[in-house]
């Protein structure tokens, strides 16, 4: 019989703010179509959020908030496993394990550290060099196949697969090493007033925020950089005209149009029908997200939310009981397992049945290496 076992996805974004075109294009949109092909689990990822300081009545109203901009942007909790980093206490443990087998020249070498450390001067803190081993344990837990992950995230998932190796090397075959997924269009979307870099929220006049007025959108976008070309200026140039590069790639995720259709389009426009016709393309697109994120803060108050939310995490909860019942371990569990064996010099041996061995045979550990007493 043929093995219809999904592949599991995961990933989840900080709840820093709302969600900006850069998180929805580049991740959260093509997370919705993914569904009917993985089993997917993404969260609102608070604990790394507290390398800044937090005020905690915001925080938790953020990280509620853009749960609710999550479900509006496609995210089925029918379909998809949505919850809180901090619900689930076994990232914190898993990241403690990892930091153990994470060098410190690795974590020195994370060029996000840097970074960060350029814009927190002032907050230099050990979570901020530490939180790659958190990622780690993120993906690791749920024995994840694949990660959507940004160009610029990719270091850290090449770091999560050299953890999960050098650990499976000393203690046996225990973790997935997983791969990362980066989709084709959309994957890098730049700011509106300085295409060198990312969008962010950091820069909230070159940033467009997945709820803000089709006013407020479309002004952004007549405002945004480009250059002083005038004639077949509308072309991709990504090295020589990178705002009209990010414009186009703009446009091209929200209509579906290639990069010629675009040109095709604009041959013998400037930039003053160009940049106001990508506004409205995105306004149209987010019109829909908008209007389901006020309804679900209107007619589905914060309560109800984390009500979805809790209803998700028992979801999780239920797989990991049913995985433990069977006598197979999904990683928490296998987690715990993991430190007993590595630690206490007691092994441990878990009996699956017949039934459950075939259902859950990816998430079952290696026969006959360990004993549960």
């Amino acid at each position: 019989m043929e093995n219809t076992t999904k592949k599991i996805m995961l990933s989840g974004i900080q709840p820093s703010g709302d969600l900006h075109l850069g998180n929805y294009l580049g991740a959260v949109k093509n997370w919705s179509a993914l569904a009917d092909e993985f089993d997917c689990y993404y969260f609102m990822a608070d604990l790394h959020t507290l390398t800044v300081r937090q005020n905690p009545t915001e925080f938790r109203r953020r990280a509620l908030t853009q749960l609710a901009q999550y479900i509006a942007c496609g995210l089925d909790p029918e379909k998809n496993t949505l919850f809180l980093q901090s619900h689930v206490h076994e990232h914190a443990e898993l990241g403690w394990i990892l930091n153990c087998y994470t060098m410190f020249g690795e974590l020195s070498r994370m060029t996000q550290f840097k970074d960060k450390c350029a814009k927190n001067a002032d907050n230099i803190n050990g979570g901020l060099f530490t939180y790659p081993a958190l990622m780690a344990a993120d993906i690791l837990l749920y024995q994840a196949d694949f990660v959507p992950v940004g160009e610029d995230q990719r270091q850290h998932c090449e770091l999560t697969r050299d953890i999960a190796i050098r650990f499976n090397n000393l203690y046996g075959e225990t973790f997935k090493i997983p791969e990362a997924y980066i989709p084709k269009v959309g994957a890098r979307v730049m700011g509106l007033g300085n295409p060198s870099s990312k969008m962010s929220k950091s820069d909230p006049n070159g940033c467009v925020f997945l709820l803000e007025k089709p006013e407020d959108i479309a002004r952004k976008f007549k405002r945004a950089i480009t250059d002083s070309d005038t004639e077949n200026c509308v072309r991709y140039d990504k090295e020589n005209k990178p705002g009209v590069s990010n414009l186009m790639t703009i446009y091209s995720a929200v209509t579906g149009k290639t990069f010629d259709q675009i040109e095709t389009e604009f041959a013998g426009c400037g930039y003053g029908k160009f940049k106001p016709a990508v506004g409205e393309a995105v306004v149209e697109t987010l019109r829909p997200i908008r209007e389901e994120a006020t309804h679900l803060s209107v007619f589905a108050s914060l309560s109800h939310l984390s009500q979805r939310e809790r209803q998700g995490r028992c979801r999780k909860r239920q797989w990991q009981e049913d995985v433990r019942a069977a006598g197979c371990a999904p990683c928490s569990v296998k987690t715990r397992k993991i430190l007993l064996q590595a630690l206490i010099p007691h092994p441990v041996v878990l009996h699956p049945t017949q039934s459950h061995q075939e259902t859950h045979r990816k998430a079952s550990l290696p026969s006959g290496r360990f004993r549960l007493n």
